[in-house]
């Protein structure tokens, strides 16, 4: 799979990674459990590495937790979760479960959901930084309105990544936002790629275009996912999914050729004309 740095300490990050809002919020049932673990063996069996999680997310770090650690992969896991409590000490408790739950010492990427709380909680993020629980500070936003926040913070705090809405339909970002994270060397990890399905369904009815062959695209989950990773700011995309097949879909969006600028003018007129 392609990668890119994190600007941060200048590893190399596989570009398609698992988001697991409404995924591995799931019961704990045998099925259940063993489909999910199939999941992230698929992940780790294609190069991937970036598991996205929180604790608004059900039962879902827990979910992971114990996968992880039944199928012996937290080694080869980035693992990135958020703290979402306003209060200080809510924001403090929340962080202490997420490394119980993870069964982690160490979590790759600590990032403050929807900025909520940032005051307290990023500079108690970077505390965790410090005495080395927590590798990376983030923060996320998943709608257009929190990007003015969001880029005051890029500019005045210390923020080694950044998690933001940007699709084919929301392109927003990429008017200031993504552009500012270039300059400051901040990672950017994507988040809703196929606004919430809105893609898959202005699509149902028509087939992949020709010519996406031409940056080896083979459905329609890897063309929305290949024209974000394009993105020269991109660092990583994290398509939420609990279905075996829907994972390996998805992480071919991260090997062969990439839509060059031109070819990313003509994606968006075609989903311009379907609007």
């Amino acid at each position: 799979m392609l990668t890119k740095a994190i600007p941060a300490t200048g590893e190399q990050l596989p570009i398609i990674g698992l988001g697991t809002l409404e995924a591995f919020d799931m019961g704990s049932t045998t099925e259940d459990l063993a489909t999910l673990g199939e999941v992230l063996q698929i992940l780790v069996g294609n190069g991937g590495t970036l598991v996205d999680t929180s604790p608004r997310y059900g039962n879902a770090e827990e979910v992971i937790g114990n996968l992880i650690e039944q199928h012996n992969l937290s080694d080869q896991l980035f693992l990135a979760t958020k703290v979402f409590a306003e209060g200080e000490q809510e924001g403090l408790a929340e962080m202490a479960a997420s490394f119980d739950l993870l069964k982690r010492e160490q979590i790759d990427l600590m990032q403050v959901h929807s900025m909520r709380g940032w005051e307290h909680n990023l500079p108690n993020i970077h505390k965790l930084k410090d005495e080395g629980r927590v590798r990376l500070a983030g923060i996320t936003i998943h709608r257009d309105p929190g990007h003015a926040l969001m880029m005051d913070l890029m500019r005045n705090e210390e923020i080694d990544f950044i998690q933001i809405n940007y699709n084919l339909i929301e392109r927003a970002a990429a008017e200031e936002v993504l552009p500012l994270a270039q300059e400051l060397g901040i990672a950017v990890m994507v988040n809703v790629p196929f606004a919430k399905a809105e893609l898959f369904n202005m699509t149902a009815e028509i087939d992949l275009p020709d010519w996406a062959a031409s940056f080896d695209c083979e459905s329609w989950a890897q063309f929305f996912l290949k024209y974000i990773v394009s993105h020269p700011a991109v660092t990583c995309v994290i398509p939420r999914t609990s279905k075996p097949h829907h994972m390996i879909d998805n992480l071919m969006a991260g090997f062969g050729r990439m839509p060059d600028m031109g070819m990313r003018r003509d994606m968006e007129q075609l989903i311009d004309e379907l609007a």
